[in-house]
């Protein structure tokens, strides 16, 4: 076969390939897309999830349904999921857990290269509660029993390498300070709270309701500014720590760019939706819009910096 025959057959199958994925976009959805939520209830990272959802759905010609991950398998469920049928009927929500997780089990998967990166959302805000009648009145008291009591204060919060436990940990570093975390769900330690059994918790906004009802006090965000409730942030108090709970929605690796732009742009015009902003307010979550290319370009970087993160504050592949 001469070269100009390979070259016209080379050729042939680019068109092919080409018309194909043009069928693929112009079909999709054919069916139901399911978007699954790898967080249990009560974070409430599953009703922003629905929320988004239905939302996103009003966009497109199927359905858009959020469904419940096994808690607890972040890194399990999401290698199963790069590896689905890359059709776009299957997405997840990513959370930064994602990012740390290789890093804490020593494992070579890395979610910046395995991943098709659709759209960045929202931001959570990460902080630290005491019940009402606590002798906590500031994070400075906290610390301050802390550091004469070592070792005696227990805080609650979600699993080991989360968002609010490495926050802790950084906090405990920076103050010279040994907390002891009391890994849990919400519900759980939110009760331990309420028992007298720690003495403060550390998580996203769940803390929101008891906090409105004057159940909990707010002592501080981590974030760069103050939330609706006006507590100080760490950094407002001369404490370094700067934390953030970021969420976008992925897809698994290969998905074809029509596709990824339809799923894009049906999230995109959620997030202009009155249902949308108010769900940011009464979660206390920010806008953190990143198009398909800055979300993979920004996972690139974040992979780097969690591993950074992990190395100071709890230790690589443990």
């Amino acid at each position: 076969m001469g070269r100009a025959s390979i070259a016209n057959e080379v050729l042939v199958a680019c068109l092919l390939t080409l018309v194909a994925a043009g069928a693929l976009a112009q079909e999709f959805p054919s069916k139901p897309i399911t978007l699954k939520c790898p967080c249990p209830s009560g974070t409430g990272v599953e009703r922003y999830a629905a929320t988004i959802a239905k939302l996103a759905s009003k966009s497109l010609a199927q359905p858009m349904i959020a469904e419940e991950a096994r808690p607890g398998r972040m890194l399990d469920e999401l290698g199963s999921f790069a590896k689905a049928t890359p059709d776009g009927h299957t997405l997840s929500v990513l959370l930064i857990s994602a990012f740390r997780q290789p890093h804490m089990q020593g494992v070579s998967w890395d979610p910046s290269r395995e991943l098709t990166y659709v759209i960045g959302l929202a931001r959570g805000t990460i902080g630290v509660v005491v019940r009402s009648d606590s002798t906590f009145k500031t994070l400075g008291d906290l610390i301050a029993y802390a550091k004469a009591n070592p070792g005696n204060l227990k805080y609650g919060a979600y699993l080991r390498g989360t968002t609010p436990h490495l926050a802790m940990e950084e906090l405990g570093i920076k103050t010279g300070t040994r907390l002891r975390h009391v890994p849990g769900s919400y519900e759980e330690i939110s009760r331990a709270l309420l028992r007298g059994q720690i003495m403060a918790i550390a998580d996203g906004t769940a803390w929101a309701p008891q906090v409105d009802a004057g159940a909990f006090r707010l002592l501080v965000t981590f974030g760069e500014q103050r939330s609706r409730w006006n507590a100080p942030t760490a950094r407002e108090l001369g404490f370094d720590v700067l934390s953030h709970s970021p969420l976008g929605i992925v897809g698994p690796k290969g998905m074809n760019a029509k596709v990824t732009r339809i799923l894009h742009d049906a999230f995109n015009r959620a997030l202009d939706d009155p249902e949308y902003a108010a769900l940011l307010k009464e979660r206390e979550m920010v806008d953190w819009y990143k198009s398909s290319e800055d979300y993979a370009e920004w996972a690139i970087d974040q992979f780097r910096f969690q591993r950074n993160l992990i190395e100071r504050t709890i230790g690589l592949g443990r």
